[in-house]
């Protein structure tokens, strides 16, 4: 997988870099002077650059573009500020649990079965995740063909600006001397690197459980050369096609919340481009709603084919989770992920606990349950399973021509079989933590494994039918369990629908540039990587 581009993409906006460096923020979120509602956009309008997307990827890149650009951001959601549901720690899970459709988070359910979330919000997924931040393997960046020093001074930016060592409660010390006893060595303490072993890794929220997002990113924005419309919805990327050797892209349609349509176009220039950042599902849905993608399925819409391009779409991945339930008989802090083990056979093993991980549930039936259960269930947490990778990978499809409405996505989880092996491991690293005398207080006696293990396997946990029982062996728990982390990604990779400079082939002036191109999901969380990477483009 060579995504070098990530650390190479316009070298003049470098300056922007060792500007986010050596200088201060020009202006402190929410009051920024270049951010409106899209009803107050004008009808027609010009930009160097316009990037389609303000979330993980499209938030940093818009502010370090602007320092020489000038450059419009599109995007589809509201501000994330002055909602408690995003900005505070103790309301994690309530975005995730809000089905409105003013919610930042909105709920789409995978052809597996998978109830699942994408983001709607400026800052995107670092508006609704469990903040976790690390860095991506060293071995990752070789393989990337990353100039590690850039890597290495990107990350360092972000960890001043954005991220934090967490306080350690009883539960997660638990959890990581638990670790330790399963077996998953060294113990390498506070670290944001990706390394072997169990480490505490760091987070976006600070001492005082307030979320920083990629919003905050804006701050070092030129506020001359930015414009931010909110509640922007793009319908559809404009090529010129007449004259040209091959397509170009020149401008986007948006509508705003009335309905109303708008256009933005590209000044005249040779470097001038239109970048789409709208994630894993949003980056290559658009693509097919602007005619770039099969062209059979295209037809099948009543779109214009632009360019037949049959790979927009594939190579959908989804990381699997499955999680262990652990009531507790003594009162546990309220954590989101903070220890990770970094197992050498692909997995990764995390922990949750506190009553607020009861709003991450985003299944009806599972909010239900939930708020049906005693108060004193929700004192324990979770400890769960990432599958690295993964190996297994499925596809994306449109169901409408409306850009607001969820495209079928089917990830096929488990269906690569060391996919499933490892999530097997997993399962049973966690039994060992579980049975280690660092968690012993942690769990009641009377509720051996294979109870626990059944409780879960019991709970309304995703839209799949029910097989498992204590006697069956942990593949069908993994298969039955299975839930997602929200690290999806693929439909527009690299190699295969973008170039090593991230350029969507047979096009010209247009990119991807998110999750959507990679092939596997760096780190334990990309989210570091993601909006990291994007500062010194």
């Amino acid at each position: 997988m060579n995504l070098g581009w990530w650390w190479r993409l316009f070298a003049g906006a470098l300056a922007g870099f060792l500007f986010f460096h050596g200088f201060a923020a020009t202006e402190t979120a929410p009051n920024y002077s270049f951010m409106y509602d899209a009803t107050s956009a004008s009808t027609l309008s010009y930009y160097d650059y316009i990037i389609v997307g303000g979330g993980t990827a499209g938030c940093p890149l818009a502010a370090t573009l602007s320092q020489n650009a000038t450059v419009l951001l599109l995007e589809r959601g509201g501000s994330p500020y002055g909602n408690p549901n995003i900005t505070k720690m103790a309301s994690f899970g309530a975005a995730l649990s809000d089905l409105s459709q003013s919610s930042p988070s909105q709920r789409f359910i995978s052809e597996d079965g998978v109830i699942n979330a994408r983001a709607r919000v400026l800052g995107g997924g670092s508006c609704i995740n469990a903040g976790f931040y690390t860095r991506a393997s060293d071995e990752y960046i070789k393989q990337a063909g990353w100039d590690g020093r850039l890597v290495k001074e990107s990350y360092q930016w972000m960890e001043k600006s954005v991220a934090f060592e967490p306080s350690l409660g009883q539960w997660q010390s638990a959890v990581r001397d638990g670790l330790l006893e399963a077996g998953v060595m060294p113990s390498n303490g506070f670290t944001y690197d990706h390394i072997y072993g169990t480490k505490v890794g760091g987070t976006i929220f600070d001492q005082q459980g307030n979320r920083h997002t990629a919003a905050d990113l804006l701050e070092y924005a030129n506020p001359s050369g930015l414009t931010v419309f909110l509640h922007a919805s793009v319908h559809k990327i404009l090529f010129a096609i007449k004259g040209k050797r091959r397509p170009k892209a020149h401008g986007v349609v948006f509508r705003d919340t009335t309905g109303a349509k708008h256009k933005a176009y590209l000044k005249q220039g040779s470097k001038n481009e239109i970048i789409v950042s709208a994630g894993a599902l949003g980056s290559p849905q658009l693509l097919m709603l602007s005619g770039v993608g099969p062209a059979q399925h295209l037809k099948s819409h009543d779109i214009t084919v632009v360019l037949d391009q049959p790979l927009v779409g594939q190579g959908m991945s989804d990381n699997p989770m499955n999680a262990v339930f652990i009531p507790s008989p003594l009162p546990v802090e309220v954590s989101l992920i903070q220890v990770v083990g970094i197992t050498h056979f692909g997995s990764y093993i995390e922990a949750a606990s506190g009553e607020n991980f009861a709003g991450g549930a985003s299944s009806s039936p599972a909010v239900e349950y939930m708020n049906n259960l005693d108060e004193t269930t929700f004192r324990g947490g979770f400890i769960l399973d990432k599958v690295m990778g993964p190996i297994s990978t499925g596809h994306l499809e449109l169901r409408t021509r409306n850009p607001n409405d969820n495209p079928s996505v089917t990830f096929n989880y488990f269906k690569d079989p060391q996919d499933l092996q490892r999530c097997v491991q997993g399962i049973q690293t966690i039994e060992k933590i579980i049975e280690s005398k660092a968690f012993f207080r942690f769990r009641y006696e009377f509720l051996s494994w294979p109870i626990l293990l059944n409780m879960t396997a019991n709970a309304p946990l995703n839209l799949l039918p029910k097989h498992y029982n204590p006697s069956m062996p942990l593949e069908v728990f993994c298969k039955d369990t299975v839930m997602t982390i929200w690290h999806y990604h693929g439909g527009c990779q690299v190699g295969k629908v973008v170039d090593l400079d991230y350029k969507v082939l047979g096009v010209d002036a247009l990119r991807v540039i998110d999750g959507s191109t990679f092939n596997d999901s760096p780190g334990t969380n990309p989210q570091a990587t993601v909006h990291g990477c994007e500062d010194i483009e």
